[in-house]
Formats: structure tokens, sequence, C-alpha cells
């Protein structure tokens, strides 16, 4: 086979899940029930995020909170702040992709970092 073929977990209930972890890109699967968020951080790649179902709010470094419905793709910056949320009724479901890696940006931000 030429293809690889991946699987993401179907669910209501929260789960973050890496779903295709290699060095030019990673992906990962999120559901958030009602009331819940990930962590604030810093995105650690450049981000596309896709929302698949319900209502993303998003925090991201000095502004001010958006929404995201369903059938939205949202880019990011490396190394923005960002706090997602689901505030809202129903099921948060989205895509986070990063390109690259975060393993590999780790490494050209080292490279940088010593004189390279």
């Amino acid at each position: 086979m030429i293809e690889k073929k991946f699987s993401f977990t179907r669910t209501d209930q929260k789960i973050v899940e890496l779903i295709v972890d290699e060095d030019r890109v990673a992906i990962n699967h999120m559901v958030l029930p009602q009331g819940e968020a990930l962590p604030e951080h810093k995105a650690n790649s450049h981000v596309h995020m896709i929302v698949v179902r319900g209502l993303l709010t998003l925090k991201l470094e000095g502004q001010v909170e958006q929404k995201y419905p369903a059938g939205s793709i949202i880019e990011l910056p490396y190394g923005i702040r960002m706090h997602p949320q689901n505030r809202d009724d129903g099921v948060l479901e989205f895509f986070v992709i990063k390109v690259p890696s975060p393993r590999v940006m780790k490494r050209q931000d080292s490279g940088r970092d010593s004189g390279e």
C-alpha cells in the first residue's frame, strides 16, 4: 500500500489524542464536552485548528476571546499564547495540525540558540 491510514476516536467524552506524529506534521484530535478547556499554553509549532463540531472559544494573548463555529479553520503563528475552551452547549470537536512537528521546531530553536 502506498497510503497510510490513521483513525481517531468517535466520542462525546473528553479526549486529546495524537493521531499523526511525524517530523513533517503532527495531528491531534480533541473532544471537549461543555465547560472543558485545554490548559493555556504557547503554540509549539505553526498551528491550524479545524473545528468539526460545536463552538470553539479561543483566547489568544492580548486579544479578546473569539468564537469559531464548526467549519472554521484557524491559523495561529508559532509561539502565540492560546487557551482553547468549550464555553457553549454541546460537544466541541476539533483537529490541530502542527507543521512541522513540535520536535522539529524544538531542534530548530536549539540550533538558533547555539549560534548555528
